[in-house]
């Protein structure tokens, strides 16, 4: 089992360091403004994951009013 796992970490080791990293781009770049990809990226995903909630949401409300509407109509 230990060995298992221990060939699983060294597999998930060299398969990330054929990874490319949004960091690694440019060496003269120090501080926040070598993650600016990465921060970008991060906003972007946020973003698409508020609206996708506030749709479902939406969504969801919506469908509850017509099926509660819908019982109602039946009863």
């Amino acid at each position: 089992m230990f060995r298992k796992a221990s060939q699983f970490i060294s597999a998930t080791k060299s398969e990330l360091k054929k990874c490319s990293w949004p960091w690694e781009s440019d060496t003269k770049v120090k501080g926040f403004k070598k993650y600016r990809e990465l921060a970008g990226s991060t906003m972007v995903v946020l973003i698409a994951m508020v609206l996708l909630g506030a749709y479902v949401a939406f969504f969801d409300f919506v469908m509850a009013r017509v099926v509660t509407w819908a019982i109602e109509q039946l009863s």
